[in-house]
């Protein structure tokens, strides 16, 4: 698809639209990646999955996609040994339940709707794996904070209790020693330092107090010294928490492991997710535009009904009517500034994207559009200071560009050909262009304020 036309006709500004209905960051790379199709068997497949979508959202609701995130990397590293942290862990345990979760609003659906056919969608969801093992082994292990529970092994809950027995020794000979030696602190409190029980101890009873110093204050008048009756204690602890992390470190390289072997589920179960989840943005996008399923023809035949840009608000919008193709392959648009020719020519062409792209167009019912391998538009202001072109050259610059590849499945959209040099000759000239590109077999649509090219419009045949 040329992509001059693709910027004039502001196809990237209708993706960015697109991408508020999307759940995903991976649904919003389809949507960054979708280009409008040229074979007319894909254009009516694209469309039929979107019918699909459009009906799930009709009957029920979008698909649940909470949780859906791209874990990709994640699943990557994993496969080749790597031990994933707890986040991680979780991100790809919610990328199952997510998976699961639409498996089962599936299932729903066709329960309360027996006769229901949705054969593409269906078949995209086949191909999700449940994965439960996964994701009950992921939450069993690790709680909604990334923190390992004690219920992730015996042994952890086991060491986790002598922790927790050891903690309350050390905190009991420390309370004596708050109360024994109450003179000699600064306050009366515990506290931590490298991993170690301590109290605030006044300079001057250094001496008298022992232990041992791990730090002390930024004025030097206050020492955190480990009192000598919880030394073995601290010892035990930190011994114990050395175990823990061990044994952490365990439980999520096997997690891990898991992960790893089922690699390849994992990477279809995103790949469908994510699919589906740009599918579903189209059937959002298209209700909330209020947009219609156009008929598709195969000879190249453009019937808009009450067609309406889709970035001017509903209540700004005058609606358009335009036939092109059946009894005329070649139309004229004149009519005074500011009347709308070139929202005209903007609609046709962008609406013609859309249905290419696989979605609903916002227009009445009975609209229809074809497929075309191209669409050209010479549309705006192409006035290059850089390049040192007038408008008139950089659009006849741009014109030759497009007329060295336009055929009979060509679209051409032309804003006031021939604008922009002497008004005989621009008429001469446009007539010249738009009786080779008719000749060509293309379907084109021109704007025009000169009256020789009104007087052509009526005179000329098709």
């Amino acid at each position: 698809m040329n992509a001059n036309a693709l910027r004039v006709l502001e196809y990237e500004k209708l993706k960015e639209n697109m991408l508020a209905f999307t759940a995903s960051s991976l649904g919003a790379q389809f949507v960054r990646a979708m280009r409008p199709a040229e074979d007319f068997e894909q254009v009516n497949e694209l469309l039929a999955v979107t019918t699909e979508a459009t009906t799930v959202y009709r009957l029920r609701d979008r698909y649940p996609f909470g949780g859906l995130t791209d874990v990709r990397s994640e699943v990557k590293r994993a496969e080749i040994g790597s031990v994933l942290s707890t986040s991680e862990l979780l991100a790809v345990a919610d990328v199952v339940y997510s998976g699961r979760q639409v498996k089962a609003f599936q299932e729903r659906l066709h329960e309360d709707h027996a006769d229901l056919r949705l054969p593409r969608l269906d078949s995209r969801i086949e191909q999700i794996t449940k994965l439960v093992e996964i994701e009950q082994g992921i939450r069993h292990a690790i709680d909604d904070q990334g923190t390992v529970q004690d219920s992730a092994s015996d042994k952890l809950r086991a060491l986790r209790s002598q922790l927790r027995s050891l903690e309350g020794q050390v905190r009991s000979k420390i309370d004596n020693v708050l109360r024994s030696k109450a003179k000699m602190l600064s306050d009366a409190i515990v506290t931590m330092r490298n991993d170690r029980y301590c109290v605030p101890v006044k300079q001057e009873y250094r001496q008298a107090f022992g232990g041992i110093v791990h730090d002390q204050s930024a004025s030097g008048a206050t020492l955190f010294i480990e009192p000598q009756a919880v030394v073995s204690a601290n010892n035990e602890i930190q011994e114990a928490r050395l175990k823990e992390r061990a044994e952490i470190e365990r439980i999520l390289a096997q997690l891990s492991a898991l992960v790893g072997s089922v690699g390849d589920s994992l990477r279809i179960n995103l790949d469908v997710l994510a699919e589906l989840d740009f599918i579903m943005a189209k059937a959002l996008y298209g209700h909330q535009i209020g947009a219609v399923e156009p008929r598709l023809n195969e000879n190249r035949h453009i019937i808009l009904k009450e067609a309406r840009h889709p970035f001017i608000p509903k209540e700004e919008v005058v609606p358009i009517t335009v036939s092109l193709g059946g009894d005329f392959t070649s139309l004229v648009i004149t009519g005074p500034n500011t009347g709308g020719k070139t929202v005209t020519l903007k609609t046709i062409g962008l609406l013609q994207l859309m249905v290419q792209s696989g979605l609903y167009v916002p227009a009445a019912d009975e609209t229809e559009l074809s497929v075309f391998d191209a669409i050209y538009a010479d549309i705006g202001d192409e006035q290059s200071i850089e390049q040192n072109l007038s408008t008139f050259s950089s659009h006849m610059t741009n014109i030759v560009s497009m007329m060295e590849k336009i055929d009979f499945m060509s679209l051409v959209l032309f804003d006031e050909l021939g604008a922009g040099t002497d008004p005989t000759e621009g008429a001469a000239l446009a007539i010249a262009i738009l009786d080779e590109v008719k000749r060509r077999g293309a379907r084109v649509a021109a704007t025009t304020h000169y009256s020789e090219l009104k007087a052509y419009g009526y005179n000329r045949e098709g």
